[in-house]
């Protein structure tokens, strides 16, 4: 229909600026029956109107759901229920957004395990520690102790562990937390000659990663204790083992010359 100079219309390119759209885009729309211009200039240029612009801003949101075209065509020609239409749009895009929540969160866990230097995929370190492995307290360990040389220490020696070093270091860690737990089950007092070997058994886990003096030892044990985190951890394998470990650790540390109400991390 060539326009009669009635109600406002736009060319194709305004239209194509008050849509957010290319002018290819509708060109292309136009050819497919999908929108159309209601009018045509004498010379023949598309001519769209309000009722057009109403339909090509309905066009542009379904699409923006990835709505495919034909179901945009299906949609706005009244074939078919546009509400199941919607609703399995719906059921798609929740699908992709857990899909890609599942991707965000493998790249961070990611980011966060190259940040903390530990040389094991995701998948790899679920499968060797299981739930007790958070690459999230390793990125706030690099946080607090990054600038330090035992954090450097540590980076350069596991850079070199293989998964089997790793399965190698879980496995005696749970044998070592399985002997305190069973110490502390069994009344081996903290200050006893046993409770000495295990402290020094529980530096040298730590040894394995950086030279741990028994001042370090005295300043983690006092997280075990302060840190419900820690804990819990310990707590898991024996209530009160945390606190237990911790005056273990001090009462070693006494043996050795240190004072644990003045040591610090040096």
């Amino acid at each position: 229909m060539q326009y009669d100079g009635g109600e406002h219309r736009w060319s194709v390119g305004e239209v194509a600026k008050l849509a957010g759209i290319t002018v290819r885009t509708l060109h292309h729309w136009d050819s497919l029956g999908l929108v159309s211009p209601s009018a045509r200039s004498a010379a023949g240029y598309r001519l769209y109107g309000p009722g057009d612009l109403a339909l090509i801003h309905r066009v542009v949101v379904f699409r923006e759901l990835g709505m495919s075209l034909e179901d945009v065509a299906s949609a706005v020609r009244g074939e078919g229920s546009v509400q199941v239409q919607l609703r399995r749009q719906a059921d798609l895009l929740a699908r992709e957004i857990d899909r890609l929540g599942h991707m965000k969160r493998s790249v961070e866990r990611m980011m966060m395990m190259e940040e903390s230097g530990v040389s094991l995929t995701p998948e790899e370190a679920e499968e060797i520690f299981g739930e007790s492995f958070k690459p999230e307290y390793q990125a706030e360990a690099k946080e607090r102790w990054g600038d330090t040389e035992q954090w450097a220490q540590s980076t350069a020696r596991t850079a070199k562990f293989s998964k089997e070093d790793w399965k190698q270091v879980k496995a005696e860690q749970d044998e070592l937390n399985s002997a305190l737990g069973e110490a502390k089950r069994r009344g081996v007092e903290p200050d006893s000659d046993e409770a000495a070997a295990l402290a020094e058994r529980h530096r040298g886990s730590i040894d394995r990663f950086y030279d741990c003096t028994h001042e370090m030892q005295v300043c983690l044990a006092r997280m075990y204790t302060t840190d419900e985190r820690f804990t819990e951890t310990y707590d898991s394998v024996e209530p009160g083992l945390a606190q237990w470990l911790r005056a273990a650790v001090e009462s070693n540390a006494r043996r050795h010359g240190v004072d644990p109400e003045t040591a610090e991390w040096r």
